[in-house]
């Protein structure tokens, strides 16, 4: 244990071992990592990833699949000015975590200040201690550090090493240090440890899915050295409504090791699609937009017409919506778009109008049926991500009750249902029983043609006064 040494140093302890000690050498071998790693979708609304997960291996082992995740930062450089660093400890043996008392960590590539007025904040609390013993010649730190250097313009580190503690103590530090903006989260993890080839691919896919799920519960003991603090993500995924994406899973057999016993990696990245949502006010407008279509058609049997540079930008900009009424509990209208193709606002104010009066599903509103309205509802969409899923199982296994809206197509057929079709239909099975159905196919339907997408929405809705 030790008080906070505002002019100490951490030196780099593995430097030569994991990875050059020659500065030149150093960056010359992380910028040709970053040249040819393949790139990343990235996340939507050109804002940075929340957080990345990044194995810590040796650079020839495991530096070409680190390497997606860094070039993705890359592109938001001068975006990011903090990083909470968290890996997991290998050489001291401790309960909860370890911050440095040092006021910078230096690498071959330079010095990066630590956020000293960070660590202070975290040292009172009680699952956060200072001990420098942790991160004297842990490595699962230290060699994010010269990616990071490479990757990112000017930025402050909050280095933790991670000893045994609840995953929900981790998720209350990345919580609480994540409130500042401009702070990215780095996961530091290898995958499986000194298994044969297959065998570590079966459970290196099997830890990698749990964690696209989000389901902590299914990551294996031995599935990931750094289990702890992704679980500790993973509980502030589910909260924050994250989605996350892989960017590339291979092992030591695949890079520089042989294929007798191997250790597994992968790259991941996090990002928050609430960073684009759109203001409550906003939604006011596309509520009001959409009973005005509704009541102009009514009127006059033809869509409201808008003009979207009237609009603030937000509600200008191309995005796809859904529009649904209901008369007390009963759906009496629902009319969408999936892929965005005009401004939001027109978006909203056709669909609204299709859905009063061009559902095939109704018959057109009268003024008896608008009466009886009592909510209208908007419903804006996340772009759609392709889901790969050889089978059923595997399909059941990717959905997020509550959370995804899933697409499907077979050839000519095509359906889809909101999320907020999981309050009624809350079995995976059953859900994607009647989603087949309502596509027009048999309820166990499977076959090689079948695509799936999902997405999530934003919704906003209220009650319609008549």
């Amino acid at each position: 244990m030790s008080e906070l040494h505002p002019s100490a140093v951490r030196q780099p302890a593995v430097a030569g071992l994991f990875y050059p000690q020659d500065p030149a050498e150093l960056a010359k071998t992380v910028d040709a990592f970053l040249s040819i790693a393949r790139p990343s979708q990235g996340p939507p609304h050109n804002q940075p990833p929340y957080a990345v997960v990044v194995p810590h291996a040796g650079y020839v082992y495991s530096g070409a699949i680190a390497a997606p995740a860094y070039q993705l930062l890359a592109r938001f450089r001068s975006r990011i000015h903090r990083v909470l660093l968290l890996g997991p400890a290998h050489r001291v043996a401790f309960q909860g975590l370890a911050a440095p008392s040092v006021a910078a960590f230096r690498t071959p590539l330079g010095t990066i200040p630590v956020d000293v007025d960070a660590i202070a904040a975290l040292s009172s609390m009680t699952q956060v201690a200072i001990r420098d013993d942790a991160h004297a010649e842990e490595h699962s730190l230290e060699v994010q550090l010269p990616f990071l250097q490479r990757a990112l313009d000017d930025f402050a580190l909050i280095p933790l090493v991670v000893g045994s503690v609840p995953p929900a103590l981790v998720s209350d530090v990345i919580s609480a240090m994540t409130a500042t903006p401009g702070t990215l989260v780095v996961i530091s993890s290898d995958l499986s440890h000194y298994l044969d080839y297959e065998s570590a691919q079966r459970l290196d896919e099997g830890t990698v899915d749990a964690i696209l799920r989000f389901d902590d519960a299914a990551i294996a003991d031995a599935g990931a050295c750094g289990r702890i603090p992704i679980k500790g993500l993973l509980g502030v995924a589910r909260s924050a409504g994250l989605r996350a994406e892989l960017l590339d899973r291979r092992n030591s057999g695949d890079t520089a090791g042989s294929k007798d016993r191997v250790v597994g990696y992968a790259s991941l990245s996090f990002y928050n699609f609430a960073q684009g949502k759109l203001p409550d006010s906003a939604g006011e407008v596309l509520l009001h937009v959409a009973e005005r279509a509704l009541r102009h058609g009514l009127e006059t049997g033809e869509p409201l017409a808008l003009n979207p540079s009237a609009y603030e930008p937000a509600l200008s900009n191309q995005a796809a919506s859904f529009v649904t009424v209901k008369q007390g509990n009963r759906l009496r209208g629902c009319i969408g778009s999936l892929a965005a193709h005009r401004p939001l606002i027109v978006d909203v104010a056709e669909n609204g109008f299709a859905a009063g009066f061009r559902d095939p599903r109704f018959a057109p509103l009268d003024e008896a049926d608008f009466q009886q309205l009592t909510s209208i509802e908007v419903s804006v969409l996340s772009e759609p991500a392709p889901l790969k899923a050889p089978t059923e199982d595997a399909l059941l296994a990717s959905l997020r009750p509550g959370v995804d809206g899933l697409i499907l197509r077979d050839d000519k057929l095509r359906a889809t249902f909101l999320p907020q079709v999981w309050q009624q239909l809350p079995d995976r099975r059953t859900f994607f029983q009647h989603l087949l159905r309502k596509a027009g196919l048999p309820p166990d339907h499977w076959s090689a043609q079948l695509q799936f997408w999902t997405y999530q929405t934003q919704s906003f809705e209220r009650h319609i006064t008549n």
